[in-house]
């Protein structure tokens, strides 16, 4: 979509459809008041009225949307009224169209810019790839979106590319969590990697099985030796190590399909774990949006890719794995796999001598269970980057909660036979899995997000998303990525 910006009076510039975004209460322009009687639009969230000025004002409809209340008005409440307002000349077949605010509080130019832009984008994302016998309507593209403002501000028109550029790195997650397990196996993450690398200027290196072997990775080749599709290990390297420059390490869980391997998922369960590789999507998409901002920074993006399944070769309950850190493991239960790959990618991290490491893997139903599906569960050995991880998540829009990493869930997951079990049982799930993954990252950093209920929805909460993936990450490790810039 073409986003573009002007100035002057948003109700006299002609448009086959024009946003007005109005807190509630706010006193609308004497002439759209003329058009409604007062009790007609109040300007409460979400609240939508069209008008036809019919000549009154050189614009064809009008569409007021209610942002809530003017002190509760923020980024995020932007981002998804601009996703309503694509929506809705979506459903106009309006092909381009002009928004702008109405009484509301002021952001600074370059946040408004990129929220709009987020908002703009996201709320147009389809993702239509296998449906057939599409109606004309139903392919409608909204083409161009004209963000009118007062007053002229180079700091708006560099909003609005950094929140296109962020919303492409959405869209490239949200593309590759929507596709069917059977047409993205490892194989196919590594070259999306690999594609990535070569349009964005990344350095990539894919590891096959051969290497894995050589190199030890014995987490990811046991959960995926039951697939006829090998794992793969995928590095992704922007910029390079300077002395006084931080190294940050993005590592993502790329499982493409988890059918729980021979501790087999009920059937129900099993239906869209296509999307257990949303932490690797995560950093695709937070890689390629580093790769087109030039951030100076060196930062490393680990995959570790498998496919969790059963076969007469897949690795088994009672099994003791060797990983790549030394450290052994004994299996439980084969569909707490995705900490075992993790384990192998957490460790390797370590050779970058890293600043902060950050991992996001949709990791357990127990984070879905304590948070739903509106916040991304947080745990971290270090509080600092902790706190940084939540300012990253304020200014993104994509919340975190807080949740302990205690000693004593470190104590739960001890085991008997070896010198760590793969799962401490369903007391406190998510946090026993935490607490394993915490046994790889040595003394440096760390944060691991279990985006297990944010990756994907199948009732959408909010105005950008759709069904389906969300691409959550994205814009948090965004946020974070721009904050050791300055």
């Amino acid at each position: 979509m073409l986003i573009t910006t002007t100035t002057g009076p948003l109700l006299q510039t002609a448009s086959d459809l024009a946003v007005l975004f109005s807190p509630e209460g706010a006193a609308l322009p004497a002439e759209v008041a003329a058009l409604l009687e007062p009790s007609d639009f109040t300007g409460k969230a979400k609240e939508l009225r069209l008008l036809y000025p019919r000549g009154v004002l050189p614009i064809k409809r009008l569409l007021l949307l209610g942002l809530g209340k003017a002190e509760k008005l923020d980024g995020e409440a932007l981002r998804q009224a601009a996703a309503t307002a694509v929506r809705q000349a979506q459903e106009l077949q309006v092909a381009a169209f002009t928004l702008g605010l109405f009484g509301a509080p002021t952001l600074p130019a370059g946040e408004l810019g990129q929220v709009l832009a987020e908002g703009l984008e996201l709320g147009a994302y389809r993702f239509d790839r296998y449906r057939t016998g599409l109606t004309p309507a139903q392919q409608f593209v909204v083409e161009q979106a004209t963000i009118v403002t007062e007053a002229a501000n180079d700091d708006l028109a560099a909003g609005v590319a950094l929140g296109q550029v962020v919303a492409r790195g959405v869209a490239l997650a949200r593309d590759l969590v929507n596709a069917p397990g059977g047409a993205l196996p490892p194989s196919a993450l590594a070259a999306a990697a690999i594609a990535l690398g070569q349009r964005g200027g990344l350095k990539v290196t894919v590891m096959d099985k051969p290497q894995l072997v050589e190199q030890g990775f014995g987490g990811l080749l046991a959960v995926g030796q039951g697939s006829a599709n090998e794992p793969y290990f995928i590095v992704l390297e922007h910029g390079a190590p300077a002395e006084g420059q931080p190294t940050l390490c993005l590592v993502g869980k790329g499982i493409t399909f988890d059918s729980g391997g021979l501790s087999l998922k009920p059937a129900d369960s099993m239906v869209t774990m296509k999307m257990d590789m949303g932490g690797s999507a995560a950093v695709l998409g937070a890689m390629q949006v580093l790769a087109e901002l030039q951030l100076p920074l060196h930062v490393v993006g680990l995959i570790a890719t498998a496919e969790n399944m059963p076969s007469a070769t897949a690795y088994r309950p009672d099994d003791v794995l060797t990983t790549l850190s030394g450290k052994t493991v004994e299996v439980l239960n084969t569909d707490a796999e995705g900490r075992i790959v993790l384990a192998d990618a957490l460790f390797y991290a370590q050779r970058y001598n890293p600043t902060a490491i950050i991992e996001l893997s949709t990791l357990t139903g127990a984070i879905m269970v304590a948070l739903g599906p509106h916040a991304t569960g947080m745990m971290a050995t270090d509080q600092t980057l902790a706190d940084r991880v939540k300012q990253a998540s304020e200014t993104s829009g994509e919340r975190v909660w807080q949740m302990p990493l205690w000693d004593e869930y470190r104590e739960m997951i001890k085991s008997e036979i070896a010198d760590i079990k793969n799962t401490g049982g369903r007391m406190g799930g998510a946090l026993t899995a935490a607490a394993f993954l915490s046994h790889f990252v040595g003394d440096f950093p760390f944060v691991h997000l279990d985006i297990a209920g944010t990756a994907f929805t199948e009732k959408p909460s909010k105005g950008y998303q759709t069904h389906g993936a969300t691409g959550v990450g994205v814009r948090l490790l965004t946020a974070f990525l721009r904050s050791y810039v300055g």
